[in-house]
Parts: structure tokens; C-alpha cells; sequence
């Protein structure tokens, strides 16, 4: 096999080669701002339950309570799949489907940029039981 590479020349990693520098730029910095605005509703939930008083608590309706950890939960569930993105980047294997392991679409990773899987794998894993 003939490589046709230039000396010095740098090749995009195989799981980035479909997006740009300017997609990648761009996609890191949605990702720290989802970092950031989900790191603050989680210390933001938790000076709620923290801050009131036990008289208060009590009187709240048993549904609100739910509510209120539910989304601390959904929160918490997100932030992780940031910072998973986030290393994904880091580690140069971001924009590849975990089940194919093939490239994740651009338009999908703009409009979900923390998804690990393709929209067909996707598909898959939400219609198994």
C-alpha cells in the first residue's frame, strides 16, 4: 500500500476525519457550556433541599419532591454524558458509534453532540427489550 502522505503532514484521526477543526471547535464548546449549566442546576438542586428547613419539606406536596429528584437524576445523567464526550475528544475516538464503530453523522453530533451511538444503532437499542 502506497501511502501518499507528505512528511510533517498530520492526518485527522479516522473517528474525526468527517468533521472539521471548525466542527470540532465548535462541538467542545457546546459540550463546556452543557458542562457548566448542568454543574450549576446540580449545585442549584441541592441548596434547595439543603437550604430549607425540615418544617418545609415536609409540608411540600410528596410530587414536587419527585419532581425536584427526577431532575437532579436526569441532571446528573446528562452531565456524565458530557464529560464522557468530553474525554471521547480528548482521548481522539469522539464522533464514533459504540455498537458500528462507524462515524456518527455531523448533523446528528451538532444536534446531540454528547451521542455515542449512530441514529441506526440508536434505533436498535431504544427497540430491544
Amino acid at each position: 500500500m502506497v501511502n501518499h502522505q507528505t512528511i510533517g503532514q498530520r492526518t485527522a484521526h479516522p473517528s474525526t476525519a468527517h468533521l472539521s477543526a471548525e466542527d470540532l471547535a465548535a462541538l467542545r464548546e457546546t459540550l463546556h457550556e452543557q458542562l457548566l449549566f448542568r454543574q450549576e442546576q446540580l449545585q442549584q438542586l441541592a441548596g434547595e433541599v439543603t437550604s430549607r428547613t425540615e418544617v418545609r419539606l415536609q409540608r411540600q406536596d410528596a410530587a414536587q419532591i419527585e419532581v425536584h429528584v427526577k431532575l437532579a437524576a436526569s441532571a446528573r445523567m446528562v452531565l456524565a454524558d458530557v464529560e464522557a464526550a468530553l474525554a471521547r475528544m480528548d482521548e481522539g475516538t469522539y464522533g464514533i458509534c459504540h455498537l458500528c464503530r462507524r462515524p456518527l453523522d455531523r448533523e446528528r453530533l451538532m444536534i446531540v453532540p454528547q451521542a455515542r451511538y449512530c441514529g441506526r444503532c440508536q434505533q436498535v437499542r431504544k427497540a430491544a427489550p
